[in-house]
């Protein structure tokens, strides 16, 4: 069985025991019901993931960031040279980016996946040379990639995520680095969800408004001649149409995260598009998925809508890079942490008023 088969395979629904243990002990703990709002349900789903309540903690943990160019980039939809991609992952590996800072600041390693940079890049440590070509095809003339591609890309994904977890990595998080990606980041989530264009498509970098309108039109004119949305398309197929490599590789990076039973932290629309792909291949890896935050991208809002994830933070955020996941990551570790370290009613002698917790 190849990777990406037996990786599907692997694939399985929640444990539903291990959540129902874990929500009734979430209801014996020092605290009011529902008190922590959002972050109750954290844990639960992480239970259900691992078939163990309490879960373990998702801790360490480690981004993997996949860098790859796109062909659409040559319709104008981004001011930012392409050349920019390889730049910014030597900057990556050479600590001065965002995703650095933050990644030191809660104790994440950092990893640069080389699936599709439109350049030769030399060896360097925190580095994974798995070039499966120098940048898709233009999407908006042609489908971006071949199946082959988006296979090999998706398998670099998955043998990334089972690194990371063999090294001891408890939580995964993803990350991405491409100029012209949220292009094709719009396609997908339109292709996928049935969505409109216009509705999907933002403005990335910070484009102008006569940018932005050529986004939206090259957008639409990529998605009529690729047929899409498309009731009972596949998934493999609409990623060769539209997708980027970087898209594919996190696809397998996801599904990979949910066959290890390890919860995976989504970063912004990038990881969105992809997560939706891996939820079309494998519906029940989106119980490992966690949606780090909301960005500003529209497509996002639509894809965890979509999705039915509820992003625990919101910054407006629009970098990628798995900045918005690294910010979500304490949320995701405390959450779980409540259900090792916080007393019981019982264990702490505290009362209980009524039927309900306790009084504050």
């Amino acid at each position: 069985m190849n990777p990406i088969d037996e990786t599907i395979a692997a694939v399985r629904p929640l444990d539903e025991a291990a959540m129902r243990d874990a929500r009734a002990h979430q209801a014996r703990l020092t605290k009011p019901p529902g008190s922590l709002g959002v972050l109750e349900e954290v844990p639960v789903r992480i239970a259900g993931l691992t078939g163990q309540c309490p879960p373990p903690l998702p801790e360490p943990a480690a981004v993997a960031v996949f860098a790859a160019d796109h062909g659409v980039h040559a319709q104008g939809v981004s001011p930012w040279p392409q050349e920019v991609t390889a730049q910014m992952v030597a900057n990556f590996l050479a600590g001065g980016a965002v995703v650095n800072a933050f990644a030191g600041q809660v104790g994440a390693t950092v990893t640069v996946v080389d699936v599709g940079v439109a350049a030769d890049l030399d060896a360097a440590p925190g580095l994974r040379r798995r070039k499966i070509a120098y940048g898709t095809a233009d999407l908006a003339r042609s489908p971006a990639m071949t199946g082959e591609q988006v296979r090999d890309a998706m398998a670099a994904g998955i043998e990334t995520a089972r690194d990371l977890v063999d090294g001891g990595a408890r939580c995964l998080l993803t990350g991405d680095m491409g100029i012209a990606n949220t292009t094709a980041s719009a396609a997908l989530i339109a292709a996928f969800t049935g969505l409109p264009a216009e509705r999907v498509t933002g403005r990335g970098t910070g484009v102008d408004d006569a940018t932005h309108a050529r986004k939206v039109e090259v957008v639409r004119t990529a998605l009529e001649r690729h047929g899409l949305p498309r009731e009972g398309a596949d998934p493999f197929a609409v990623l060769a149409a539209v997708g980027g490599l970087e898209h594919a590789a996190l696809a397998g990076f996801v599904l990979a995260a949910a066959a290890l039973r390890v919860p995976v932290v989504l970063d912004g629309v990038i990881a969105g598009a992809a997560a939706l792909a891996a939820a079309a291949i494998a519906p029940d890896a989106l119980g490992a998925c966690v949606a780090g935050h909301r960005s500003a991208e529209p497509g996002h809002s639509a894809t965890v809508e979509y999705l039915g994830l509820r992003p625990l933070v919101d910054l407006e955020l629009r970098l990628g890079e798995g900045t918005g996941a690294l910010l979500a990551l304490p949320l995701v570790q405390g959450a779980v942490r409540v259900l090792h370290e916080v007393a019981t009613f019982d264990s702490a002698g505290v009362s209980e008023k009524g039927t309900g917790g306790v009084t504050t």
